[in-house]
């Protein structure tokens, strides 16, 4: 440092040479516009916002007063795509320059909205949007179908509605992206599961909260309007919050501002249903007293007016005529159904006389009597006849020639001749001895 030689000119100060950027920089970079994206975004107590805005190869610090905030009503998170309006300002005593903000929009809105806008008008040209299309809502559904994302806030809000409103209805949650790439291809997906179900749901509600035009794009999609209309499906749209509409909004058959409000309309109140039949029965029942109350006075007049007790006495002159036919009618059949049973009676002792059963039982009893006849005589002929018999066998045994020789007898046989004495006997001729166990021949 002793050994430098002195400028011979004048050096500024720094806060010369600041002062000189300042100029420079802010009277040439005076609305201005930017690109990028926005991080450390801090609010301080005074209501400023700081932040930078960024891309892949730099950063610039800025700056949105409070008054400005709250002019825009904007809201400033980490992550957002934006574009910036304002004026480059230099800080002196930092020696750094900041945008002082006064426009903020998000990145590449315009081009969306003319995609959208390309889109609706080709949709509508192709009758998509024609109420001819539109199907009825059923008024009291039982199975509706939910496609929405099963962590956001919609399908609460969605079943909290229900159970408030229509706790009869069961719901069918299909989950899918609701922002995006793969938003899109999973919504059309889910909108296609539903209509081909053999047993579809009732009612179908497609539908996320709000957000900003590039949140809600995958339902500006042309393949998920499109399934959308093809859907067999009556078809509730219910993105985003009432200022925003979506593609999908005009071809459903009905869109609700808030996923809250397509429970609306999908189904009715249970409770107000009650309060209607209530007042539908109140109302029916005041109308048929008042026809009951009315037909009863018809029906006195009737019966107090002339014409009809005319007709009571006709009708009480021909009841006493029929009463008094009727009974000569009863009496008469009652004489012939006596005369007929008598002469049935008759007839039936005639035939049962001659009938031939009755003929054959009096012969087989005869038949009976003769038999128990015929054997009575034939067992005592046949005793008698057994006494004679046993007799005769005695009297043949007391006579009979062997008897002498069965009790040690013998008797003299000649010349076959049984010899009763001796004179009869012949001692010249062979004599046969006869015992009753055999015979013995003598020879002279």
């Amino acid at each position: 440092m002793k050994n430098q030689i002195p400028f011979s000119f004048d050096v500024p100060t720094v806060t010369e040479i600041t002062e000189k950027i300042k100029g420079l920089l802010e009277q040439n970079f005076r609305d201005i516009l930017v690109e990028g994206e926005i991080s450390n975004v801090n609010q301080s107590r005074n209501g400023h916002y700081y932040f930078t805005v960024k891309d892949d190869s730099a950063q610039l610090p800025c700056v949105i007063w409070r008054s400005t905030a709250q002019r825009m009503d904007v809201d400033i998170r980490d992550g957002q795509q934006v574009v910036l309006g304002g004026d480059l300002q230099v800080y002196a005593p930092h020696g750094r320059y900041q945008m002082i903000v006064s426009l903020v929009q998000q990145a590449g809105i315009g081009k969306l909205q003319q995609k959208f806008e390309e889109l609706k008008k080709k949709l509508e040209r192709e009758g998509l949007f024609s109420d001819a299309h539109k199907k009825p809502i059923p008024p009291f559904p039982i199975k509706v179908g939910v496609i929405t994302s099963s962590t956001g806030a919609a399908f609460h809000d969605i079943k909290s509605t229900f159970e408030q409103r229509w706790p009869v209805a069961t719901l069918y949650l299909h989950h899918a992206s609701v922002q995006g790439l793969n938003a899109a291809p999973e919504l059309v997906k889910a909108i296609e599961w539903f209509g081909n179900q053999q047993e579809p749901v009732d009612v179908l509600i497609i539908g996320r909260g709000g957000g900003s035009l590039e949140d809600l794009w995958p339902f500006n999609e042309e393949p998920v309007a499109r399934a959308i209309f093809n859907c067999p499906i009556p078809t509730i749209s219910a993105v985003g919050h009432e200022v925003d509409f979506s593609i999908t909004d005009f071809v459903a058959d009905a869109r609700a501002a808030t996923p809250t409000q397509a429970v609306v309309i999908a189904a009715p109140d249970i409770n107000e249903l009650r309060y209607l039949v209530d007042d539908y029965a109140g109302d029916m029942e005041t109308v048929l007293q008042q026809k009951i109350q009315t037909y009863r006075e018809y029906v006195y007049r009737l019966a107090n007016s002339h014409a009809l007790l005319v007709v009571q006495e006709k009708l009480k002159f021909q009841k006493n005529r029929v009463d008094s036919l009727l009974d000569q009618m009863d009496s008469r059949i009652d004489r012939v159904i006596s005369e007929r049973r008598s002469r049935l009676q008759q007839l039936s002792s005639t035939v049962e006389s001659a009938n031939p059963r009755v003929v054959l039982q009096k012969w087989t009893e005869s038949v009976t009597v003769l038999s128990e006849r015929l054997d009575n005589r034939y067992n005592r002929q046949l005793a008698d006849k057994k006494t004679k018999l046993n007799k005769l066998i005695s009297g043949l045994a007391e006579v009979n020639p062997k008897a002498p020789l069965e009790r040690g007898f013998t008797r003299i046989l000649q010349d076959g001749k049984w010899v009763r004495s001796s004179k009869e006997f012949d001692k010249s001729v062979d004599t046969d001895i006869e015992w009753a166990d055999g015979t013995a021949k003598l020879t002279p």
